[in-house]
C-alpha cells in the first residue's frame, strides 16, 4: 500500500501532538501535586474525592456553628458566674445587716450596699452580647428581660425559649440559658405554699415546710393559722379564706405536723397565744423578690429584732439559698453544654484528619512515578520529532 506524502505528514503531526498533550498533562499534574484533577483522570476515585470534600465542607459548617454556640454559652456562663458570686456577697450583707447589735443607721448603710448589689445583679441579668441581643431573654432577644413593674417588683418579660445550633449530624446543642431558668423559678424551699408572718407575732417560731401530700384531697386556698392561749399552752385553729375553721389542734406541739385538705405543715419553735400567720400557694420563688423583701426588712425600724423579723429573715435566707442553687444549676447547664461542644469539636477535628488522609491517598500525586512517566513521554516526543524531521527532509533528488 502506498502512503502519500500528505498522509505521512498528517500521521507524524498527530503523533507529535499526542505526545505533547501527554507531556503537558503530566506537567500539569506535577505542578498541582494532584493525581486526579478531573473525573476523566480516575472516575472511581473522583467520586470518592467529591464525597470526602462534601463531608469536609459540612464539617467546616458544623465547626462554625460550634464556634457560635461556644461564644454564646461562654458569655452566658461568665455572666451567671458573676451573678453567683454577687448573690453570695449579698447574702453575707443580709446576715451582717440583720445583726441585732447594729444601729438603724448602720443597718441602712448595709441596706444601701445591698441595693447597689441588687442593681448590679439586675444589670447582669439584662446583659447583651456583641450584637446587641439580650443574653437571658430566651427567644425575645430584642426585649429587655428584667425590669421593675408598677408595684416596684422585678418581672421577667422574656420567654423560656431555647435556641439551638446544629453542631453534628442529628445533634442540635443548646446555645442559651433563658432568664426565668436562671433567676426566676427557684424551688420554693417550703414546698408548695409560702408563708406570711404577721407583725403581731410574739412567739419564736418558723414554718419549716408546707407541702401538698394528697393531691386528691387538696384544695388550693389562702389559709390562716391562729394560735389561741388555753392556759397551759396554745390551741391551733386553721381557717380558709372564707373564715371557716377547717382544722383544730388542741395543745399544739410543733414536733407534730399539721395536716388538712391534703396539706402537711411542719413548724419549728414555740408559738404564743395570739400569734397568727397565713399560707398561700407558691410553687417558685425569684431571687430578685427575695432580695427585695430582704431590703424592705433591713429598712424597717427594728424589724430584725422582732419575732416577725427573725422568722422572715430565716425564710428569706432559705429562699436566697434556693435562688442561688438555681443560678448554680443554670451555670451548670451552660458549662455542660460547653463541655459537650468541646468534645464534638474534637470529634470533628479527628474526622477532618481522617478525611484529609483519605483524600491524600486518592488524589495526591506520586512525584517519583510522575517524573519517570514525564521523562518517558519527553523521550518519546523527542524521538517522534526526530523521525518526523528526517522523514520530512527525504527527497528523490538526493539519490539521483
Amino acid at each position: 500500500m502506498r502512503i502519500s506524502t500528505g498522509q505521512m505528514f498528517q500521521q507524524s503531526t498527530n503523533s507529535i501532538l499526542e505526545k505533547q498533550s501527554a507531556t503537558n498533562s503530566i506537567m500539569e499534574h506535577i505542578s498541582s501535586g494532584k493525581r486526579v484533577e478531573t473525573a476523566g483522570d480516575d472516575p472511581v476515585a473522583a467520586i470518592a474525592i467529591d464525597n470526602l470534600k462534601q463531608k469536609n465542607t459540612l464539617v467546616d459548617q458544623y465547626e462554625k456553628n460550634i464556634d457560635y454556640a461556644t461564644n454564646r454559652l461562654g458569655l452566658a456562663e461568665s455572666k451567671i458566674g458573676s451573678a453567683e458570686s454577687l448573690i453570695s456577697s449579698m447574702r453575707e450583707q443580709l446576715v451582717r445587716g440583720a445583726n441585732g447589735s447594729l444601729s438603724s443607721v448602720e443597718r441602712q448603710i448595709v441596706a444601701d450596699e445591698m441595693r447597689a448589689s441588687l442593681d448590679e445583679l439586675l444589670s447582669i441579668a439584662n446583659s447583651k452580647d456583641e450584637s446587641g441581643n439580650y443574653i437571658f431573654s430566651g427567644n425575645k432577644t430584642n426585649s429587655l428581660p428584667f425590669a421593675f413593674n408598677s408595684s416596684d417588683e422585678i418581672v421577667y418579660s422574656g420567654d423560656s425559649g431555647i435556641r439551638r445550633s446544629v453542631v453534628a449530624s442529628g445533634i442540635a446543642m443548646q446555645t442559651n440559658v433563658a432568664g426565668d431558668t436562671a433567676f426566676m423559678n427557684a424551688v420554693n424551699p417550703l414546698g408548695d405554699y409560702g408563708v406570711n408572718y404577721l407583725s403581731s407575732q410574739q412567739g419564736d417560731f418558723t414554718v419549716s415546710s408546707a407541702k401538698i401530700t394528697n393531691q386528691a384531697l387538696h384544695t388550693s386556698d389562702i389559709y390562716t393559722f391562729n394560735f389561741i392561749d388555753n392556759g397551759s399552752g396554745v390551741d391551733l385553729q386553721v381557717q380558709n379564706s372564707s373564715g371557716a375553721t377547717i382544722s383544730t389542734v388542741s395543745n399544739f406541739d410543733a414536733t407534730n405536723a399539721v395536716t388538712f385538705n391534703g396539706i402537711e405543715v411542719q413548724l419549728a419553735g414555740t408559738p404564743s397565744g395570739g400569734d397568727s400567720f397565713t399560707l398561700e400557694p407558691l410553687e417558685n420563688v425569684s431571687i430578685f423578690d427575695s432580695f427585695s423583701k430582704a431590703l424592705a426588712l433591713l429598712e424597717s425600724p427594728d424589724s430584725t429584732n422582732s419575732a416577725q423579723g427573725k422568722s422572715q429573715l430565716a425564710q428569706l435566707l432559705n429562699e436566697i439559698d434556693s435562688g442561688q442553687n438555681q443560678v448554680s444549676t443554670a451555670r451548670g447547664i451552660a458549662g455542660n453544654n460547653l463541655k459537650g461542644l468541646e468534645n464534638i469539636a474534637s470529634n470533628h477535628s479527628e474526622e477532618k484528619i481522617i478525611n484529609s488522609s483519605a483524600l491524600s491517598m486518592l488524589e495526591d500525586l506520586d512525584y517519583a512515578e510522575a517524573i519517570t512517566e514525564f521523562e518517558k513521554q519527553q523521550l518519546a516526543l523527542n524521538a517522534v520529532s526526530s523521525v518526523f524531521s528526517k522523514v520530512g527532509s527525504l527527497s528523490l533528488f538526493d539519490y539521483i
